[in-house]
Order: structure tokens, then C-alpha cells, then sequence
């Protein structure tokens, strides 16, 4: 897309960021979102169908997911660094020291400061789009030198802040708190989305739980039926220690809530949390009784498509959508 600065910088044709997610997007689903003109995203354990604890193999399965991406597509594709806190951080620099090693060119960054690993990654040639979730947190992310923002609102699925502002609310303030390249996420999940983003101030938008449900994702076939039967009030937010997540409504939720609300340790919680995890869900096909991070936008959502069906649609969709916006500006004009 000429004149966009997302795409300038990423170098793709749309700018369309597929969201990391975990357990969820590995090379096929990476490599089919930068074939279609976006820019794939590895997520933590992409490619995994285990739990891994050992740093130096949790290593080697990203490497081996970078260089399967790389026998994918010749097209730029991104890894994402999810920064963590204590014993986690020695996984995050792991992976970033692979990255380094494997000379990937984009890294999207989550989940703590900017200030971490901004420097060792631009140093090392790469391009960097941190996440956010507060026009404070994006100034802060400008000044430590990240080449873009991506911010996310309440909406989206998976782990966020405690703000709750809403994607509505937080584009246009990030979009005028800084001056590099604003990526919107939450709720957006085709060409209306993607339209109203950029209306509201941002270069490009970031798509998770679409991309879930394709064909190339690692997602367990019952986590796609799930997400595809859902409506307008099929996700929660569950209060997770430091952070909310959003979930797909299902047994699990109903019980993770009632032991909140009855008071639940957080090593209570945390325990029910690990027997009934994502990847119990992604990997191992317990839709019902285990944790789908899912956004909002589960209830627009009503097939499983291949990414590159998705971004015929956003592309086919657009030219009705920029009228429909034309015909209601006029009445301002």
C-alpha cells in the first residue's frame, strides 16, 4: 500500500500485523499471513505440541520454527519477544539472542517495558513494534527508540492491562502522543475494522483471533468450532494476577470466576489455571474445559478460512466500506 508508513517500514503489501499467540501461530500460519501480504507472527511455543521448560530447547523449537517459516515464504515475517518478569526473563532473552542469531528482521515485543531489549535488537538490525496499552506507556516506548506501537484495547483477547480502554478511545490518544507508526489491535477483524482504525488515527491494525480461526493455525479444530459458534457475548475478562486476560466463555471460566468471587489464593487460582491451561485447549483440544484466549470479535467471526481467503475479503470489502464512510462524511460537508 503506497504512502503507509506501516507497510513502508514492515515492507508488506497490507498493513496487516497477525497478533502472536500462544500455542496458536507457527510457521504455516506466519509464513500464509506474509504470502497474502501482511506480516506473520511467531508466537511463544509456535510449533510446539508440549510443555517445555528448558531454556536452551525453548531456543532451539523457535529456531527451528524461524528457519521452517524461512523454507515458507521469502517475505518478511516477525517473532515475538514476550518480556516476562523474574524466573520468565531468562526465556525472553533466549529468544531474543535466537532471533539475533537467525537475523529476523521484525520483532514484536509484549508484555513488559520497552527499556528490556529495544537496544540489543536495534543494534542488531531489527526492527521493533512494542506493545502497548496507555498513550503513556506508548511515549515511553518512543523515547527508549522502538520503530512503531502497537496498541490494544480492551477488546482483545489474551492478557492485557487493567486500564480497560477501549480501542475506540486508545488509538486517537496514542496517535497523538507519538509520532512513529500506531498499530491498532482489539476488535478488528475485517475490512470495516481496519478502515475505522486507520479513521481513528492508526497506520495499520493487528489481527489475533481471526487469524486463530484459519486453516494454518495451530489452533485445535474444537478451539475454531468454539470461536465460530460464538456471539456477541461470548468472551470474559479474568483478573490474573498483574494483568486481565480474555477468554472464550466455557466451563472453565464459569469456575475460574466463582473461585475468584468466592475469594480463591492466588496460589489457588494460579494451580487451577495450570491443570487447564492454554495449551490444554490449543494442543490438546479441550475447548470446554480449558482457557481460549479469544477477543470480542469471536462474534463476527462465522468460518474457518485459509489467510489468504481473509485478506481477499478485507481487500474485496474495502472499496463498499470507503463508500459507506463517504456517503455518511457528506453529511458533514
Amino acid at each position: 500500500m503506497e504512502n503507509n508508513r506501516l507497510c513502508e517500514l514492515l515492507r508488506i503489501r497490507y498493513p496487516v500485523v497477525q497478533a502472536p499467540m500462544n500455542w496458536v501461530s507457527g510457521a504455516a500460519l506466519v509464513a500464509a499471513v506474509s504470502n497474502a501480504g501482511g506480516m506473520g507472527t511467531l508466537g511463544p511455543n509456535a510449533g510446539a505440541t508440549a510443555i517445555e521448560t528448558d531454556v536452551g530447547l525453548t531456543g532451539e523449537r523457535l529456531r527451528n520454527q524461524i528457519r521452517e517459516a524461512r523454507s515458507l515464504t521469502t517475505k518478511p515475517f516477525a517473532v515475538n519477544i514476550a518480556v516476562g518478569v523474574g524466573s520468565g526473563r531468562q526465556y525472553s532473552q533466549r529468544c531474543v539472542e535466537v532471533a539475533i542469531e537467525e537475523g529476523v528482521q521484525v520483532a514484536v515485543v509484549s508484555v513488559g517495558g520497552p527499556d528490556v531489549y529495544t537496544t540489543a535488537l536495534k543494534d542488531a538490525g531489527i526492527t521493533v513494534l512494542h506493545a502497548v496499552s496507555t498513550a503513556r506507556h506508548a511515549k515511553k516506548a518512543a523515547e527508549v527508540g522502538v520503530d512503531g506501537v502497537i496498541c490494544e484495547g480492551f477488546e482483545s483477547g489474551g492478557h492485557k492491562g487493567f486500564t480497560e480502554l477501549t480501542t475506540f478511545t486508545l488509538i486517537p490518544m496514542v496517535a497523538d502522543a507519538v509520532t512513529i507508526p500506531v498499530v491498532a489491535g482489539g476488535g478488528i477483524c475485517d475490512a470495516r475494522g481496519l478502515l475505522a482504525a486507520m479513521a481513528l488515527g492508526a497506520d495499520g491494525v493487528y489481527m489475533g483471533t481471526r487469524f486463530m480461526v484459519t486453516r494454518e493455525s495451530n489452533s485445535h479444530p474444537s478451539v475454531k468450532e468454539a470461536v465460530v459458534g460464538g456471539d456477541d457475548t461470548c468472551t470474559t475478562s479474568l483478573p490474573k494476577d498483574m494483568m486481565l486476560a480474555r477468554d472464550l466463555k466455557n466451563r472453565f471460566t464459569e469456575k475460574y470466576l466463582e473461585m475468584n468471587a468466592a475469594a480463591a489464593s492466588p496460589e489457588e487460582l494460579r494451580g487451577y489455571l495450570n491443570e487447564h491451561s492454554q495449551f490444554h485447549a490449543q494442543a490438546g483440544g479441550d475447548a470446554e474445559g480449558s482457557e481460549i484466549c479469544c477477543g470480542q470479535v469471536a462474534g463476527l467471526i462465522k468460518n474457518v478460512a485459509g489467510a489468504e481467503e481473509v485478506f481477499q475479503e478485507i481487500v474485496g470489502a474495502m472499496p463498499s466500506s470507503v463508500n459507506r464512510l463517504t456517503r455518511n462524511i457528506t453529511v458533514f460537508l
